[in-house]
């Protein structure tokens, strides 16, 4: 009788075990294929689709809500927005405070850790009282469920070029600036205000050409960003350093999974720090899809090389 018992209890639980592995993150219900080995195309014909280009995807900690990059072919770039509801996700639409005006396009949303903040970058004029034109960025709060208005980031950004913001939990943002005509990956230690430092990384990261597109992990343990360098596959690639003691190791490449001859850029990692997700080019000018990988094993097979060495 006893036996019959464990038997009994042994079956349950793994069935149970097996119900709540099988069952689907918010993340996954967008495609009808979890990457393994290689990328996959992810939300295909949803989130990518074969007559523009997607790139810059960014989810609120709870992955419920998401924003990204959409250009038509021949079009301009504008910012879309899903959320998931009784769990479906609803179908892509603009997001309330991307422009009409065409030269005036919004793209690359970036959501904070903490989902307080959602930056993005744009072409859109500033206000009254601060004069200056061109690429800028701007950030949107949230309040209860909704997003505030755009608010632009001030001094010491309105002063320079800025593209493609990523922050850390305690609000260090890291970006792609330029100075005196040379281009690369920076990082401040505030949001904004009085006093704030804008500092070029290191020559671990700031090697090579076009290097841009910094994704930094929430506790800042690693930095993902794309460039061209002799270890590329082709077009630009996707790279990833790590900090260890305080200091950021070399950039390792992120390898033939990953990168191929096309370009790979504007990298970020989900909430939950499972999967990678990315810009693949396609072989027509604004063409490509968003991809996206196993972040965990492709982390730890990275850091075991390099351990290893």
């Amino acid at each position: 009788m006893k036996q019959i018992k464990y038997l009994v209890f042994f079956i349950f639980l793994s069935v149970f075990t097996s119900c709540k592995n099988s069952k689907k993150s918010n993340l996954t219900l967008l495609s009808s294929e979890i990457p393994t080995d290689e990328a996959l195309i992810y939300g295909q014909g949803v989130i990518s689709t074969n007559n523009a280009m997607e790139f810059a995807i960014t989810f609120n900690p709870e992955m419920s809500e998401l924003f990204f990059t959409r250009r038509k072919q021949g079009g301009e770039n504008e910012i879309y927005t899903m959320k998931l509801t009784e769990g479906k996700w609803s179908t892509p639409v603009k997001a309330f405070f991307t422009t009409n005006n065409r030269k005036h396009w919004d793209f690359e949303p970036h959501i904070s850790p903490k989902g307080d903040l959602l930056y993005f970058g744009s072409l859109r004029p500033l206000n009254d009282t601060i004069k200056s034109s061109g690429m800028h960025q701007w950030y949107l709060k949230k309040e209860e469920d909704n997003w505030s208005q755009p608010i632009p980031l001030e001094t010491p950004f309105v002063d320079r070029f800025v593209m493609y913001i990523s922050s850390s939990e305690d609000n260090k943002l890291y970006f792609t600036s330029s100075e005196n005509g040379k281009g690369g990956i920076y990082y401040t230690s505030r949001h904004q205000g009085q006093g704030v430092n804008i500092t070029k990384m290191e020559k671990e990261i700031n090697t090579g050409e076009d290097i841009a597109h910094p994704y930094i992990a929430p506790d800042e343990s690693y930095l993902i960003f794309d460039g061209k360098r002799t270890s590329g596959f082709g077009d630009c690639d996707l790279y990833i350093s790590f900090k260890e003691n305080g200091v950021w190791t070399e950039a390792y490449n992120l390898g033939a999974n990953i990168n191929t001859e096309m370009c790979e850029m504007t990298a970020s990692v989900s909430p939950d720090g499972k999967y990678l997700f990315f810009h693949r080019a396609g072989d027509k000018e604004d063409s490509g899809n968003i991809y996206w990988a196993d972040f965990s094993k492709l982390k730890k097979d990275l850091l075991t090389k390099r351990n290893s060495n």
